[in-house]
């Protein structure tokens, strides 16, 4: 390890409660081109104005619907792209700026397992060398980065002598995924971003693989963010669950309240469409109708409004800021809904606990 990496050890989470990582009204708007050169002053609103924390040693679970926003949270977070407002603070420092954490060190603390396990991989490597290639770039000398990769194929559940020099079209799905999940240990990160890392797998080699990701997160002191549509899963990896729609977040929560008390609409109806497994318990109707709105113009006020059941006037004219039963306050149970706030106008309004 080199003195870079021992200059900012593993347990340093930040004093007192401090999140280790904090997103402050993050927004990302992409123009909408009308042609080769123009975009005519369009955009679609994928991630706007979202903030959230996430502390060391648990995990965030972020579901909702596809173009919700969740993946482009995702690689904002790793400055894959870049952001058009807001910040991010890894450990209390801000990343980027002239005076800010590097990207460069960001991205060896934070770390990130894709969907596609082929695409992720370079097909002209051997696996032990992919594997390599992160720490070497970061200064980590060839003998000490390929120990470190057999190590790690041993730790993800794949014998080093049998797989280190095979090539990605040599593996099967689920070995690929693994592979991902070594190369992202490489670095020795202290948070690895999940975005739908396990849906295109069997069910079977899944849950092998969700099991592993259990154990490496102990084993490994690790902190995850976990993005997936599947919210049985969601629910099984998972501390705390953000509910995103339309670039916004909803709801956000421990697993334990949004899935035993989801308050917002649009969480009630993701959790209802769930299938059960109990001839008794079959969905006769639909928990939401319609389509998410057009991104590009998305309606004002609530954005859920079109498609909720429980939609009056204020919906459609103020947007909820995230409502608790303490207040305006998103470390608690939070929910942006109007009926969540006993002075928003709306008819079911509730007031929250200790209003007189």
């Amino acid at each position: 390890m080199t003195d870079q990496q021992t200059s900012t050890p593993r347990d340093q989470a930040g004093d007192g409660d401090r999140p280790l990582i904090d997103v402050c009204n993050l927004t990302k708007h992409f123009p909408v081109k009308l042609g080769i050169f123009q975009h005519g002053g369009l955009v679609v609103k994928a991630v706007d104005d979202i903030s959230f924390s996430l502390k060391k040693g648990e995990t965030l679970g972020i579901v909702g619907e596809s173009g919700c926003g969740k993946s482009t949270t995702a690689r904002l977070l790793m400055h894959l792209i870049e952001l058009d407002s807001g910040n991010i603070l890894l450990d209390g420092q801000a990343v980027g700026g002239k005076e800010g954490l590097a990207v460069n060190e960001l991205r060896r603390q934070v770390q990130m397992v894709f969907q596609d396990s082929y695409s992720s991989l370079n097909p002209r490597l051997p696996i032990q060398d992919t594997i390599a290639f992160g720490p070497t770039v970061h200064g980590v000398s060839q003998q000490e980065a390929r120990q470190r990769a057999l190590s790690l194929l041993e730790s993800v559940g794949l014998q080093p002598d049998q797989f280190g020099r095979r090539y990605p079209h040599e593996l099967s799905g689920g070995q690929r995924q693994r592979i991902n999940v070594a190369r992202a240990l490489a670095l020795q990160p202290r948070v690895i971003i999940l975005d739908e890392a396990v849906s295109a797998l069997d069910k079977s080699v899944e849950a092998q693989v969700l099991n592993l990701l259990v154990d490496l997160k102990t084993e490994f002191d690790l902190t995850y963010i976990f993005i997936s549509h599947d919210l049985n899963v969601v629910q099984y990896m998972s501390d705390r669950v953000l509910v995103m729609y339309l670039g916004k977040v909803v709801e956000l929560g421990t697993v334990d309240e949004i899935y035993d008390n989801p308050r917002h609409p649009y969480t009630q109806a993701l959790l209802q469409s769930r299938p059960s497994m109990d001839p008794e318990q079959r969905i006769h109707e639909a928990p939401i109708t319609g389509d998410p709105p057009n991104p590009i113009n998305p309606p004002s006020g609530c954005r859920f409004h079109t498609r909720c059941p429980f939609a009056e006037d204020v919906c459609a004219t103020k947007e909820p800021p995230l409502y608790t039963k303490s207040g305006v306050d998103v470390a608690d149970h939070a929910v942006a809904c109007h009926i969540e706030e006993a002075s928003s106008g709306h008819s079911k309004a509730q007031p929250r606990s200790g209003d007189t």
